[in-house]
Order: C-alpha cells, then sequence, then structure tokens
C-alpha cells in the first residue's frame, strides 16, 4: 500500500516553518488532524477537512486507523519521532503506509539557544512522569534538558534540586520556542521565584553540587547502604553489587525482586537504564514503605510493589526476565514457582546466610544446573588502639540462567509459513 498517513511536525513559526514538502503536504492534505493548537498554526484552506485530536488522547489512535486508506495529514510537536506522536504512530501503521516530516525538536532549539553540544547533553521527557524520574541523572556538571510537563514543573525541579544537594545549580526554562512568544527564564535552583509560565518549556539545568555534599550518586551497582531507608533487612553493598552483576540488567528487562525487604535490588536494576523494569513483593507493610520511600528518594518511582508472600503472590505477574531471591529460598516450591515463571534465556540469583538456606540452594544447584560462590567480607573496625578486621555474615550466592527453548524441526507447513493452514 502507498503511504496513506503523513506525520508533520510543526514549530511555534506554523506553517513558514517548514520545508517545501512538509508545506505541501499540510496545505494540500484533504483531511487534517491534529490539537486545536496545532490547527491554528495552519491558515485554513477552502474544502480542507479539519479534524481536533480527541480527547481522552489514546483515542485518536483508533480515529487514525479508522481513515486507513484515505489521505490524512496529522500534525505533531517539533520532531514526531523524539518522544513524540510518530513514534506511537508507528507502533500502529506499518512503516510503508506512512510519511513523516520532522521539524526542529524543542530539546535542538534549546540546545542552539545555549550552545550546548547535544550530544553531550542529556534529555528527559517529564509529561507524565513523576519528577522523581530526574535523581539518577544527577551528578556535579551534568547538563540536563527536560520538557516541562507544566507550568509548574520548573519550580518543581528547583525544589527537587534544592533537596537534593543540587541547590547551587542554574536553571533556564525556554518557553514557546521557534516562535514570535519565545521566552527565557534564569536562575538558581535554591533561590528560583519566577511565578508559573507557559506549559510547553524545556528546562535546561547544569548541575552544581551544593559544598559538603556528595555530587551525586552513581549509576553503577553498589551504592552505600545508607543511601537506603532500611530496617536491617538490606543485602549489603559488596553483596548487591555482585549479586546485580550477575542478574545482568539489560534495556527493556523485566525483574522480580521476591522478599525485597527494603527494595534495594530492584532500585539498583532499574537504576541501570531508564528502560529496566521491577517487580518487587514483600510481605511485610513496614518494609513496603521503605520501598516506596526508597523508590521516590532514588528517582525509580515506576517500581512497582505488589503486597504477599511467594509463591501465591506470584500469581498473574507479567513472566521476569530475571528473580532475585534475597530470603524464603527455604519456602517450599518458591525456588521451582520462580524458575517456572522465568522467560528463557532469563537468570535467577538466590542468596542464603543460614545453613538451611544454603542447603535449598545446593539442592537447587544439583536440580537446575548453574554455579555457587560463597562471598566473605570483612571491614576495618577499632581494635583496642588500633583497627582489625571484622567479618560479616558470609553469602551464598547461586545463579543459573534458564536455556533457550530449542526450535523443533518443521516436518509440514505452517500457516505462519505459508499464509494457509493445513489441513
Amino acid at each position: 500500500m502507498d503511504p496513506w498517513l503523513t506525520v508533520v511536525g510543526i514549530g511555534e513559526d506554523g506553517v513558514a516553518g517548514l520545508g517545501e514538502a512538509a508545506r505541501r503536504a499540510v496545505l494540500e492534505a484533504p483531511r487534517l488532524m491534529g490539537s486545536p493548537r496545532h490547527l491554528g498554526l495552519v491558515p485554513d484552506i477552502p474544502g480542507q477537512v479539519r479534524e481536533p485530536w480527541p480527547t481522552p488522547f489514546a483515542e485518536g489512535y483508533e480515529r487514525v486507523q479508522g481513515h486507513r486508506g484515505a489521505p490524512l495529514c496529522v500534525l505533531a510537536s517539533g520532531d514526531p519521532m523524539w518522544h513524540g506522536l510518530g513514534a506511537t504512530l508507528a507502533r500502529h501503521v506499518p512503516p510503508a503506509e506512512m510519511r513523516v516530516f520532522p521539524a526542529p525538536s524543542c530539546v535542538s532549539l534549546a540546545a542552539a539557544r545555549l550552545g550546548w553540544a547535544l550530544h553531550a547533553v542529556a534529555t528527559l521527557p517529564l509529561h507524565g512522569r513523576p519528577v522523581a524520574t530526574l535523581h539518577p541523572l544527577l551528578h556535579d556538571g551534568a547538563r540536563l534538558l527536560l520538557l516541562a510537563d507544566n507550568r509548574d514543573t520548573p519550580a518543581q525541579v528547583a525544589a527537587l534540586l534544592t533537596a537534593r544537594g543540587f541547590g547551587a545549580s542554574t536553571l533556564s526554562v525556554l518557553e514557546h520556542l521557534g516562535g514570535p512568544r519565545e521566552r527565557r527564564l534564569d536562575g538558581t535552583a535554591a533561590a528560583w521565584t519566577h511565578p508559573p509560565g507557559a506549559d510547553l518549556a524545556v528546562i535546561a539545568v547544569t548541575c552544581a553540587a551544593d559544598t559538603g555534599t556528595h555530587g551525586g550518586l552513581s549509576r553503577l551497582a553498589g551504592l552505600p547502604d545508607d543511601a537506603f531507608d532500611h530496617d536491617g533487612q538490606i543485602t549489603k553493598r559488596d553483596a548487591r553489587a555482585v549479586t546485580l552483576a550477575r542478574l545482568a540488567p539489560r534495556p527493556g528487562e523485566l525483574l522480580w525482586d521476591v522478599g525485597a525487604g527494603c527494595g534495594s535490588i530492584g532500585i539498583e536494576w532499574m537504576r541501570a537504564d531508564p528502560t529496566c523494569r521491577a517487580i518487587a513483593i514483600e510481605t511485610r507493610a513496614d518494609r513496603r514503605d521503605h520501598i516506596a520511600r526508597n523508590r521516590e528518594t532514588l528517582g525509580v518511582p515506576g517500581l512497582v510493589i505488589i503486597a504477599g508472600e511467594a509463591p501465591a503472590a506470584l500469581d498473574g505477574l507479567e513472566p521476569p526476565d530475571a528473580v532475585f531471591l534475597g530470603g524464603g529460598v527455604t519456602i517450599d516450591g518458591l525456588i521451582a514457582a520462580c524458575w517456572a515463571a522465568l522467560k528463557p534465556g532469563g537468570r535467577l540469583v538466590a542468596n542464603a546466610v543460614t545453613l538451611e538456606g544454603e542447603a535449598a540452594l545446593v539442592a537447587a544447584r544439583a536440580n537446575l544446573g548453574g554455579s555457587l560462590a560463597r562471598l566473605s567480607v570483612a571491614h576495618d573496625r577499632p581494635l583496642g588502639g588500633f583497627r582489625g578486621w571484622q567479618p560479616a555474615v558470609p553469602v551464598t550466592v547461586f545463579s543459573v540462567a534458564k536455556p533457550h527453548a530449542t526450535k523443533p524441526h518443521a516436518t509440514k507447513p505452517h500457516a505462519d509459513d505459508t499464509g494457509e493452514t493445513p489441513a
């Protein structure tokens, strides 16, 4: 099928800022669809049908599909393929059936105004996301370009920076970039007093740590134990780093953190990459409170918390790419249930500090394969007038990867191969 859907990125300067091909696509389209703001940027065209994007927003995708095969032009902001409408439509419409004309994105315009190299800047859209998502990006000297969710977002960002020890950071709010109403507001996080402005804005941040603060937390595994709110039920720093290395988080993967305690493993899994996901299963309400506070403080508000005791609490959950068992390995059937739910190629890691737990891991090793390791760590402590080594409780670590399914050799045609179902 020839392309019937055209997606045109348009800026605050309207049709005048479009390239020739994009301008022709908009002005010659028999049907034009977009938000009222976008439609208002295009002059009236005799005979052209204007269709406002519906509310709720998701209904627009079905509306677009309803025009399949008939020429349709959809207006979007800036570069439609950068966290934009075009990227979402591409999941509903085959690439061969659509054309996309991008305009400069708001982050490109912001970088141009600031003189920042865009490849050296971290970008984060805050549309529909908690401001706490910003936490993992904070470190001394970092440059950030944030897409505001609404007019209150700059003040929220300034408050978060100040609370996290980055009150000296400079902020520039760039509103209505590329149009006649373009405006820039500057200040520092700790002294941000500007009133709410435009809903459409880019917040540029140059992070500066306050004197005497740590300057941000590493994204690598093994955060200090005191970075977490906990009651002592925490996989300690050194064991946590080893555990996460064996879990091996990859972009887009899902972790089950079973018996999550304060949530340290799931939280560090999600900090490894913005697309990593995790579910924390914890039976105690007080520890679920610890998890909820830690996910906000450490910037992974998307961590899902499940109340309940495994294995019963695992029923109905999305199959995981990795499972961590920080406790409860002696519960009858728990390891087997996690192994059964694990996707092919997934990793299961379980830790134990008791003889009974170690025995359960030895049995799992005999049944599933994998490997066992014992971690022995000692820390220096006062010893009289000197210092000596105090051993921590050894941790036994069991890790195993689930084999990929072997594809059987086909002996007769299948519907996927021929398009027909065999008789």
